[in-house]
């Protein structure tokens, strides 16, 4: 029974409840309002206790109508005071109805309910958002009886919005966590989507669908399109969190997951890891006298110190030392290993001319035999005319560099390249000599 409407100490002064188009449509479903009401009013205990007799009522297709007795022997784990309180509550409120032969069955206010609540229930034991699959399993329904409004639209745009804001924050948050959970949300809705695009096509595709109707569809395709590439987005920023993140030595564990386990600890356990590492430094009172201060007062009220403090010339100049010769290269070694080859007077082989001093000096050398392997491909008039690298380019060898390598196993050299120098005229032509290699054949 519904009950006068005291809406005056919510309204602003001189405004009716009359005056407000907004109120319409809730005043005139206050049947279906008081019957959500009776539900959800009152402490947590006491409405389970309603919604579990009014969905056990309704659960029994076969036989919807109860006695007072079949009633009490389906609910024997409740007190039968408590019981008779709320089937008292739902019958007093039209949640339930009381026949004349005295047996309960469920109103249509109330099945309504139950049939909305059980929708609800079933969504949320699922990974998808609730309201989502909610919002668009009406939207089908409605669709299906021709009852499409643009209210009902205008939910589900709202949900999709909700959802880009939330996803474009995860990214900007850059945390690899948030983005991941947000890409699992958008893959767990996927179908939620694929259904509303088929919903907004087959409303599209009607003519006379109403104007406002379709802006609002039109509005919920431009949303879906950018919930579509939100999936590209979250991998973009995942891989940009990859080229950052750093692997711990040898162990294959990375500051992901260590950021991951760090999650799974209390706040107790974390505390605890800041045990002896942090020092405390008492305060340490200022021990001076008057002598003391007094010394560093004269100081500072000098003329001359302060002179002293803010002479900022600079000083003089240095003379610059007439004659300095540059720098240049040292090319001893250069020169020492073009003597060498200077007396070669039969062919020897690469490791015998190569080696010796170490791995540096010798990949020195390798390298400069590969000037002479090339000398003639390159013209002459592009190499040093004068100096100890042009007299080593003009040295009459040649040399060959092979295909295999030749185990050296000393002088810090494992394996170099199979190969030989010889006095010009005594090797190969140059058309069937290899190219020249680099020092890192050296092993």
């Amino acid at each position: 029974m519904n009950t006068p409407l005291d809406l005056a100490e919510f309204l602003a002064p001189g405004v009716s409840a009359d005056e407000v188009p907004e109120l319409a449509a809730l005043t005139a479903a206050r049947p279906l309002v008081d019957a959500f009401i009776t539900l959800f009013r009152g402490t947590e205990a006491e409405v389970l206790m309603r919604l579990l007799v009014l969905r056990e009522i309704g659960r029994d297709t076969d036989a919807p109508r109860w006695s007072p007795e079949a009633l009490r022997a389906r609910f024997t784990y409740l007190d039968p005071v408590k019981l008779e309180t709320v089937l008292k509550r739902l019958r007093d409120n039209a949640l339930l109805s009381f026949a004349a032969d005295g047996h309960y069955h469920l109103s249509d206010i109330g099945r309504n309910a139950v049939a909305a609540l059980a929708m609800l229930l079933r969504f949320s034991e699922e990974e998808e958002d609730v309201e989502l699959g909610f919002l668009t399993a009406q939207l089908a329904g409605l669709q299906a009886v021709g009852g499409l409004t643009q209210e009902a639209l205008g939910h589900l745009l709202g949900k999709l919005n909700e959802l880009t804001w939330h996803f474009e924050e995860a990214i900007a948050s850059g945390s690899e966590f948030h983005i991941v959970a947000a890409r699992r949300r958008l893959s767990a809705n996927e179908k939620w989507l694929a259904r509303g695009t088929e919903i907004l096509r087959k409303l599209l595709a009607d003519p006379e669908v109403p104007f406002e109707v379709a802006q609002v569809a039109q509005r919920i395709g431009l949303a879906q399109s950018r919930l579509a590439r939100a999936d590209a987005s979250f991998q973009r920023a995942l891989n940009k969190i990859e080229a950052q993140r750093v692997t711990l030595g040898a162990s294959g564990i990375s500051s992901s997951d260590v950021s991951a386990w760090l999650r799974t600890l209390d706040a107790a356990a974390l505390a605890a890891f800041a045990d002896d590492a942090f020092a405390l430094v008492p305060e340490i009172p200022l021990l001076a006298g008057g002598h003391e201060l007094l010394d560093r007062a004269e100081a500072v009220l000098s003329e001359d110190v302060r002179a002293q403090e803010i002479d900022a010339a600079l000083p003089p100049a240095d003379a610059t030392e007439i004659g300095a010769a540059p720098e240049t290269e040292d090319l001893a070694l250069l020169q020492h290993f073009a003597a060498r080859l200077g007396q070669l007077s039969q062919p020897a082989r690469l490791a015998e001319v190569v080696v010796g001093g170490g791995f540096a000096p010798a990949a020195y050398r390798l390298s400069l035999l590969a000037l002479l392997a090339d000398g003639d491909l390159i013209d002459a008039s592009a190499g040093p005319a004068e100096g100890p690298v042009g007299e080593f380019m003009r040295l009459p060898l040649d040399v060959l560099f092979g295909d295999t390598l030749e185990t050296v196993d000393a002088d810090e050299i494992a394996l170099i390249s199979s190969g030989r120098v010889a006095p010009r005229g005594s090797a190969p032509a140059a058309d069937n000599r290899s190219p020249a290699p680099l020092p890192q054949e050296i092993r």
